[in-house]
């Protein structure tokens, strides 16, 4: 299991071990080219190609994007529809890229509110790739953080349900243990794009002392050199993790 940045200190590298991303602004790339909203997210898959190599060359280990959130089914129904398109064709015709760039694929979310195909689709992709160790994908799919706490909730109960009787029995790692990515590390660095600043209920628990970088960049034109500046810029970052700064200084100078 992972450790958990409010109970251990995690190792800190120059390059994050994980980086999550909300891929936002593709609705509002296509309303400037005057184009209809679902040309923004089929363009996006070209980002997202970028980001999954830019991530493999530079030695990061878990990429985790925010597809589809559980509150996006409110959104328009052809554009809900489209989404489900553009997922559907992305299984089909990026696995074998995936399997040629040594990445492990997994989907995480509440994948029964998808139509048979695409959930078997999820399947097959997942199998294919799960011998991969060079990246760790993770497709966030009708995910939402709260969800996530909730399921880990019921699971943790019905593993132990002891713990009814005995609440004081329950801690982080109990919890934690069945968390949708609780076999990643927290992550280092997270990202959104399209100017907004929030993390719309996107892994709420795990991004506890996460790094929190917001660019006005629309996805469809978040390119690898963008990405590669987010890196820089966490590279500069001072992650204490409740230390003080005095505290990091005697540490690196002894």
């Amino acid at each position: 299991m992972a450790i958990s940045s409010t109970i251990d200190i995690p190792v800190i590298s120059e390059v994050p071990k994980h980086v999550a991303i909300i891929m936002d602004g593709n609705g509002r790339w296509a309303a400037k080219r005057f184009l209809p909203r679902t040309a923004g997210h089929a363009r996006g898959v070209q980002s997202v190609r970028a980001a999954v190599e830019t991530c493999g060359k530079m030695g990061v280990r878990y990429l985790t994007l925010f597809a589809f959130s559980s509150e996006n089914w409110r959104r328009p129904a052809d554009e809900v529809s489209l989404l489900m398109r553009l997922f559907v064709q992305a299984l089909e015709r990026e696995v074998s890229r995936l399997l040629d760039q040594g990445v492990r694929l997994r989907v995480i979310g509440d994948l029964s509110a998808f139509e048979p195909k695409l959930q078997e689709l999820i399947v097959q992709a997942q199998a294919k790739t799960a011998h991969n160790d060079q990246l760790h994908l993770t497709i966030a799919a009708n995910y939402g953080g709260r969800w996530d706490i909730l399921q880990a909730m019921k699971k943790m109960m019905l593993a132990h349900p002891e713990y009814g009787a005995d609440p004081g029995r329950i801690d982080e790692s109990a919890l934690s243990e069945h968390l949708s990515m609780s076999w990643a590390p927290e992550p280092d660095l997270f990202i959104r794009t399209g100017g907004e600043q929030r993390v719309s209920n996107f892994l709420i628990w795990q991004l506890a002392y996460t790094e929190l970088f917001f660019s006005d960049c629309y996805w469809p034109d978040f390119s690898a050199e963008e990405l590669k500046n987010a890196f820089e810029w966490y590279r500069h970052r001072e992650r204490r993790f409740g230390r003080t700064s005095a505290q990091l200084q005697s540490h690196t100078t002894s």
